[in-house]
């Protein structure tokens, strides 16, 4: 037993994950992930964006600063001699670089009729380009990038320092040329290398991404719990209404809890379960007083027919011959006891189906399945001649209802005599697949149509072109019924002309 449970164990696992996966507290959550994390990455990007803004006008701003300076410088006095520079660009390189330091990241390039003049700091943290240099030496007025397309950066190759670790950096410059005469042409420029603040944003937005995602699952975890204390109702709404399945198995009405809608819910049910309550009191009192006030009026009509097919009888003692009036009363007689014999089995039936829904239907116990498959084929054969055959036999024990089950074999084996001749064979077995015992009898009968297969197991159902039984039709809906009352199914199988096979698939461990 404990080797035929693991495949049901393995089985409920993988229901229980499925369930869980598919909840609706697992797609909350989902849902709030994704909200939360296209959330984080929009802001992310948003704030790595007017990081990036920010730096850009602030290094402008330093970058006119010292531009604003250097005019300053221009229309004042050399300091050394009192006078002022008449265009004397060496001079005034010279006393902007001694009074001014750049700030972090900032150079400053000053030329002098196109070769570099001096340089703050020296050396530069990068290369320049000769025909950038070319190019910035021959503008008459302030620029500001024109060197590239695009307006006021430029690239340029990085040396050994602290801008290495990119391929290329990244610079923001303006050019300034001085009011020069014929002998000297001076311009002034300041560069800022932008790559190591830029690495500082992003390292900074990948540490803020980084406490964000940790928070999103800090987040995720409350809300999961959350989630589950605001549909914990709704799983014992869910559990209550599995375990109804009569008067007997309705619960006492749940406390009413939650939010306001799970609250108005678990009202609506708790009165849903008093309506259910009262429904099933009523059919068990319509089942019980159904089988007293139907069976009764039939056994006396039966009773008061038998005394008058008796009197008839008694009063044709002697006589040569029955006259024909006396004749046509006993064949009356003997029609209608047969539509009453018909009748009380179409009422057991009925009652049967209904007692089916109810809890007490089985009284379950352990059945061995060989030795209650070799019963079934010693009872079958003494309902008709047929060629009968036991083929497989189960070795194991089941939890069922022993009378049950016969009666549903029974009547598998009573509908395959139904339709089959005397040369027919109708085997009956039972082997055992997986966690489940199946019981099937098979007959090389008429068969059923294609178009009745979805219907037979159904109440009063009846096959077009099968002969006629002498039930009601109801046969099949009890085995139905009983194997589904085990937690089992119907299995059908057949084709018109070749004969039909019903297999009750059984669970072995109790529904």
């Amino acid at each position: 037993m404990v080797s035929r449970s693991i495949p049901f164990r393995i089985k409920n696992w993988r229901q229980n994950w499925q369930s869980l996966f598919w909840s609706a507290r697992t797609r909350i959550v989902l849902g709030l992930a994704v909200l939360i994390a296209l959330s984080i990455a929009l802001s992310i990007t948003l704030i790595r964006q007017i990081l990036f803004t920010q730096l850009q006008q602030r290094v402008q701003q330093s970058l006119r600063q010292e531009v604003e300076e250097m005019q300053r410088l221009e229309q004042g006095r050399n300091p050394a001699t009192g006078q002022p520079f008449n265009q004397d660009s060496a001079s005034i390189f010279k006393v902007f670089l001694s009074r001014n330091i750049p700030v972090a990241h900032e150079s400053f390039v000053t030329l002098i009729n196109g070769e570099i003049y001096k340089t703050s700091p020296n050396p530069l943290p990068f290369n320049l380009d000769s025909a950038w240099l070319e190019t910035i030496a021959q503008l008459n007025y302030p620029e500001g990038g024109t060197a590239k397309p695009q307006v006021g950066t430029t690239t340029l190759r990085p040396t050994q320092g602290d801008d290495q670790q990119t391929a290329a950096t990244t610079l923001r410059y303006i050019a300034y040329p001085l009011q020069n005469d014929g002998n000297q042409q001076g311009v002034f420029v300041v560069i800022h290398s932008l790559s190591r603040e830029q690495q500082e944003i992003d390292q900074a937005v990948w540490v803020a991404a980084y406490v964000l995602l940790a928070v999103m699952l800090v987040a995720l975890i409350l809300a999961w719990c959350i989630i589950g204390q605001v549909l914990f109702p709704l799983g014992t709404l869910t559990e209550t209404a599995r375990s109804v399945r009569g008067m007997e198995t309705i619960a006492q009405p749940l406390p009413v809890q939650g939010a306001r809608e799970i609250a108005e819910l678990t009202i609506t049910f708790n009165e849903m379960l008093d309506r259910l309550q009262a429904s099933f009191a009523s059919q068990r009192e319509f089942i019980n007083d159904a089988s007293h006030e139907f069976q009764t009026p039939i056994t006396v009509i039966r009773g008061h027919l038998e005394i008058l097919s008796q009197t008839l009888s008694d009063d044709s003692e002697g006589k040569p011959a029955l006259h024909h009036h006396e004749t046509r009363h006993l064949a009356a007689i003997d029609l209608m006891t047969d539509e009453l014999n018909r009748m009380s089995r179409l009422v057991d039936d009925l009652l049967l189906l209904a007692k089916a829904e109810r809890p007490d239907f089985l009284e379950l116990d352990m059945v061995a399945a060989d030795l209650l498959i070799e019963e079934i084929f010693a009872k079958s054969t003494a309902l008709a001649t047929r060629q009968w055959q036991l083929v497989s036999k189960a070795s194991v024990r089941i939890v069922g209802d022993r009378q049950r089950l016969t009666q549903l074999l029974m009547n598998l084996a009573q509908n395959a005599v139904e339709h089959t001749a005397e040369a027919d064979t109708i085997e009956i077995g039972s082997r055992l697949v997986a966690d489940s015992v199946h019981f099937w009898v098979r007959d090389t009968g008429t068969g059923i149509a294609f178009q009745d297969q979805s219907r037979i197991l159904q109440r009063f159902a009846r096959g077009q072109g099968r002969r006629r039984s002498k039930g009601a039709g109801l046969g099949l809906a009890i085995v139905k019924a009983i194997a589904e009352a085990h937690g089992g199914r119907i299995l059908l199988q057949s084709h018109p002309g070749v004969g039909s096979q019903f297999t009750a698939i059984i669970p072995v461990d109790a529904p």
